[in-house]
């Protein structure tokens, strides 16, 4: 059985039993339809979509949060202690009395801090919230594009059960043909009436298989539909896929730009690591009111005020950064690795692809001609059973052929079609 045919029973197996019809105006309902229109809609419609707009607006909030850091910082402190002993001075100076220090002390003060110099930690911490901003959206950008198998396996679905409505129709033509001149020879007595219930039999089978081919279209719809969030005519014309020269092998997925990202997003935070060691310099103003204040000998509750730079240099980070760097430089060569078998596997798969391609234009090519003899063989059933040479059976059974050796043909076409997709959607799109 051909890989189409059993998809099509599965899908309409699983699908039927939970597939609500989708009622609404004729006039919005599809009418026409293309598969690149049906990749657009079922990539605006889909739930996932909606996480785009959350991950954007995200990384705006994180980014802004970063720039903060350039944004005066103030703070406001307060204490309050009790100390064993003071210092104090004892000097025996005639008419001098230097009183000591008050053990409790009390402190309340706010600083204001502005960051001059970091060294680029902002700056790159900024782009690394760009980066991984951009790896979820391409992360995203992967899931959406496996919808496209779902839409080809719908859509193709739907142009067979179409090309086979075709090909029973012209059955169903053959055999009202041959039903018209087998009841003429009943009523001149040239046959029996076993003749004429043969091809009435026959006929009422190619009507079953009508009304099972409408259901089988409808029910594929029905489930397309729920992929395009918008109503489809039972009557929708839909376009077949133009496909172009499949003569390149370069792989354009969105995974080749994630592995891009990931690739980018490492040499990132690799400078963010050695930016770490860089000192940081910094502006200030401090000031409050406590005792004691500024002046130590000053026993009472004061205001007072100090401003100044400052520099940061913490050396700890020489502890870790040749680690952090070999990690860094470790992920990296993941990354390039799941790179390297995504390609290959990608690149087998196109190969293979390939030679599914040629193998069913040469059996199109072959149908083509089987068609054309059978279809001759059958019009020369038509003259033999008008002459009386042939029976109803022998007629029908030349019918069967016709109509098996064209089913063939549409099929080989339709799998021929979809691996020329397949095969597209395996290299991806420019």
């Amino acid at each position: 059985m051909y890989k189409l045919t059993k998809w099509l029973k599965i899908t309409l197996s699983s699908f039927i039993l939970i597939v609500h019809p989708i009622q609404s105006m004729a006039q919005n309902a599809i009418t026409e339809l293309n598969l690149e229109q049906a990749y657009q809609l079922a990539k605006a419609n889909y739930p996932l979509i909606k996480q785009k707009d959350l991950i954007n607006k995200s990384a705006f909030l994180s980014i802004e949060n970063i720039n903060s850091a350039y944004l005066p910082q103030l703070s406001v402190n307060g204490s309050a202690s009790y100390q064993s002993d003071v210092t104090s001075i004892k000097l025996p100076i005639a008419g001098v009395n230097i009183a000591p220090m008050s053990k409790d002390q009390y402190k309340f003060w706010g600083e204001l801090n502005q960051l001059i110099y970091d060294g680029g930690i902002v700056k790159y911490q900024k782009e690394l919230q760009e980066l991984s901003s951009l790896v979820d959206d391409q992360k995203l950008e992967v899931e959406l594009y496996k919808l496209k198998d779902r839409i080809n396996q719908l859509y193709l679905g739907a142009l067979l059960l179409d090309a086979q409505l075709v090909q029973v129709n012209l059955s169903n033509e053959n055999l009202q043909i041959g039903l018209k001149t087998v009841n003429a020879q009943l009523v001149n007595g040239v046959v029996f009436k076993s003749a004429v219930l043969v091809l009435e039999a026959q006929l009422l089978l190619t009507d079953q298989r009508i009304v099972e081919l409408k259901s089988n279209k409808k029910a594929i719809l029905q489930i397309l539909a729920m992929f395009l969030h918008q109503p489809i005519s039972e009557t929708v014309k839909l376009e077949k896929p133009v496909i172009t020269e499949l003569t390149d092998l370069s792989i354009v997925r969105p995974e080749m730009k994630l592995f891009a990202y990931q690739d980018s997003l490492w040499n990132v935070q690799n400078q963010m690591v050695s930016a770490k060691l860089n000192p940081k310099l910094s502006v200030f103003a401090q000031g409050g009111y406590g005792r004691p204040g500024l002046n130590m000998l000053n026993n009472d509750f004061a205001l007072f005020g100090m401003g100044g730079l400052r520099l940061n240099w913490s050396l700890s980070n020489l502890y870790t950064h040749k680690r952090e760097h070999q990690m860094i430089a470790l992920n990296q060569k993941i990354n390039e690795v799941q790179k390297d078998v995504f390609v290959f596997n990608t690149t087998t798969q196109l190969s293979q692809q390939l030679e599914e391609i040629k193998k069913l234009q040469d059996l199109a090519t072959i149908d083509e001609k089987i068609v054309g003899v059978r279809t001759s063989i059958t019009a020369a059933s038509k003259a033999q059973l008008q002459n009386g040479v042939i029976n109803s059976n022998d007629y029908l059974r030349e019918i069967n052929f016709e109509d098996q050796t064209r089913n063939n043909f549409t099929l080989h076409q339709i799998q021929l079609m979809q691996a020329k997709i397949n095969y597209q959607t395996i290299k991806g799109n420019q």
